[in-house]
């Protein structure tokens, strides 16, 4: 099951975190404020942002990536998969319940 890692402009994390839930593309969205630096067009950039892990299954994950995409501001959106190699299986359960 994977976790998918997103960074967003914090104005658009809340909607995002709850479309995805809302849909049921992800069981849960966590949310935490960070500060990125990034080269984008050749510039270092310092951003405020917003980092989401998605927790979803194997079935939703291409319905949630093409969410994000379709809602996301960025040209190029920071999607990121990353699946688990042990979890503890009430939480897998739990997570396969919510989503569909």
């Amino acid at each position: 099951m994977p976790t998918v890692y997103v960074t967003a402009p914090p104005d658009a994390a809340d909607e995002l975190a709850e479309t995805l839930v809302d849909e049921r593309l992800a069981a849960c969205v966590n949310r935490f404020p960070t500060t990125s630096v990034y080269r984008w067009e050749g510039e270092v950039h310092r951003d405020e942002e917003t980092v989401l892990l998605a927790k979803t299954t194997d079935d939703a994950y291409a319905g949630l990536v093409e969410r994000v995409q379709e809602l996301h501001p960025y040209d190029v959106p920071c999607i990121e998969r990353f699946d688990e190699s042990d979890v503890l299986e009430s939480f897998a359960t739990w997570r396969t319940e919510h989503v569909e």
